[in-house]
């Protein structure tokens, strides 16, 4: 039986079939940056609409653990669905339907990286990654395998736990139901449906970020200017779809 997830939240409804995957999100700490936008334009699809808030242009760089991801209705694979991901995300529109862009996800997990770019159009990237979490800190190391770049550091986390005030930055950066990707030449989107985000403030201690600096988005990438950490969410998607214009 398929967990039940709150609807309430939502800004716009999941489709009527039933999800495809279940998953974990799980030790995830956020660092954002204000961004020029002409800076994130060479990585966004046609057709797509860059999201700001208050103006603004956000990239955010996110270590996490992906936990007992599996198809609907089937266990997980010991060994397999469970692997840590770090990701380079932005933030976009199409339709009035707010969502992420990944520009990349390098993981821990060769099926992933081999799977999502070929049946979903998602930049994974293979990496030897390592992520340990604590009640009062998460510290994590990732290397990619075919070009050297990293991401190593940590994040001490602190004050209460809270979700989103609407209207607020976090909730701008946080609740996102739908994500973006460019397969074979076409827009699609993918519907994702998790609870209200659970997190605290942060403070990052970065030792190295190539990872985010390989990217040329002209920000200081050792110094994220918003942090926060959460114990994460469990996440319910949909199978990508063509967006139509």
């Amino acid at each position: 039986m398929a967990r039940q997830i709150p609807r309430g939240h939502l800004p716009f409804p999941m489709p009527e079939r039933s999800h495809a995957l279940v998953q974990e999100w799980r030790d995830l700490t956020f660092m954002h940056w204000e961004v020029e936008p002409e800076a994130l334009m060479p990585h966004i699809p046609k057709g797509l609409e860059i999201d700001l808030f208050q103006g603004k242009a956000y990239v955010g760089t996110i270590p996490f653990v992906m936990k007992n991801v599996r198809p609907r209705m089937l266990p997980p694979l010991p060994g397999v669905s469970t692997f840590p991901e770090f990701n380079i995300r932005t933030y976009v529109t199409k339709n009035g339907k707010p969502g992420v862009l990944f520009i990349t996800l390098d993981a821990q997990s060769r099926i992933t990286c081999w799977h999502a770019p070929r049946s979903y159009g998602l930049p994974y990237r293979y990496a030897k990654c390592k992520l340990n979490a604590s009640n009062e800190k998460y510290s994590w190391k990732s290397r990619r395998t075919s070009d050297g770049v990293e991401l190593e550091g940590e994040c001490e986390i602190h004050g209460e736990s809270r979700v989103a005030e609407e209207n607020s930055l976090e909730h701008f950066l946080f609740e996102r139901y739908s994500l973006y990707t460019e397969h074979r030449g076409k827009l699609h989107m993918a519907y994702t449906l998790h609870a209200p985000w659970v997190f605290k403030d942060g403070t990052a201690k970065i030792i190295k970020n190539t990872l985010t600096e390989s990217y040329g988005l002209g920000i200081d990438v050792m110094n994220p200017q918003h942090v926060h950490a959460s114990e994460g969410v469990y996440v319910q998607t949909w199978p990508i779809e063509e967006v139509v214009s």
